[in-house]
C-alpha cells in the first residue's frame, strides 16, 4: 500500500476499533489514537483488562479492516 494512502486511510479511523495486519503476520486489533507519517498508535486491551499501546509502522501494514462502532 502507498504509505500516504494508509495514513490518510488511519486519520480518518482516528478514535475507532479497527484490525491491522502487517507483512510479517501479526494481526492487532484495537483503537487507532496516533497517526504520524511513520506509524500508527493503536490502543489495545491486554489480557489483565490494562491498556496498552502498540507502534506499528505504516510500511509494514498489509490491510486495515474498520469495526463497528
Amino acid at each position: 500500500m502507498n504509505f500516504q494512502h494508509i495514513e490518510n486511510l488511519l486519520i480518518r479511523f482516528r478514535g475507532q476499533i479497527v484490525n491491522l495486519k502487517t507483512v510479517s503476520g501479526g494481526v492487532y486489533e484495537g483503537i487507532v489514537n496516533d497517526v504520524t507519517n511513520d506509524y500508527v498508535a493503536l490502543r489495545v486491551k491486554s489480557a489483565d483488562g490494562e491498556g496498552d499501546q502498540v507502534i506499528v509502522l505504516l510500511h509494514s501494514i498489509e490491510s486495515v479492516l474498520p469495526q463497528g462502532k
